[in-house]
């Protein structure tokens, strides 16, 4: 193979190469620009209200693990995003926008896309995600606390804030690792199936 040959194959595979990572880029940039709007609708919806419409809307249910309602004022939520946090959207297999988990070292909030409506009576969300993931770990982390293998403070917490039947955020603090991982594939899937039948027939 004469050196010009040699030269003009190594330029077609280094341009197979450079085309490639522009494609696997391009995937990343649109993951990116799909969270920054989820991001930038929610400090929109939380941060930028207009003080009468603050007020008129300034405590949110929050659904505990006992089934009690307690209400939260909304600048304690608002405040709740100051601390650093690292941001996952959550997608179906075909790539749509479910939602954004903001993931610190021990907890986790996970909020729907803007534009998607989820609500609490729609399965899966109460009988697997509440009731088979979350209720669970809270079980087996209360009876460690009863003989005294955990500090109360350190048993999971979770709850759920929501706009009438709306759910407005997914929160869980005092998760481990091996519990984050589960977390982050249990709230996907639900999210996942929850859309699947709610979403308009094309």
């Amino acid at each position: 193979m004469s050196r010009d040959m040699e030269r003009t194959r190594r330029l077609v595979a280094f341009k197979g190469r450079v085309e490639k990572r522009i494609r696997k880029l391009e995937v990343e940039l649109k993951d990116l620009q799909a969270t920054l709007e989820t991001v930038n609708s929610i400090l929109l919806e939380k941060g930028f209200k207009r003080a009468d419409t603050a007020r008129e809307t300034s405590v949110t249910e929050a659904v505990s693990a006992d089934k009690a309602i307690t209400v939260e004022p909304e600048e304690s939520v608002r405040e709740s995003y100051a601390s650093p946090e690292n941001v996952l959207p959550l997608k179906t297999t075909a790539g749509e926008l479910l939602g954004v988990l903001y993931l610190t070292e021990d907890s986790l909030r996970a909020l729907p896309a803007a534009d998607k409506n989820f609500e609490i009576n729609t399965p899966p969300f109460t009988h697997f995600l509440m009731e088979r993931v979350l209720m669970k770990m809270q079980e087996r982390d209360n009876e460690l606390v009863r003989t005294g293998q955990l500090s109360p403070d350190c048993a999971l917490s979770y709850s759920v804030v929501r706009e009438g039947d709306l759910i407005r955020e997914i929160s869980v603090n005092n998760v481990d690792l091996e519990r984050m991982k589960e977390l982050k594939s249990s709230i996907r899937w639900t999210l996942e199936k929850m859309y699947e039948k709610t979403k308009p027939l094309s």
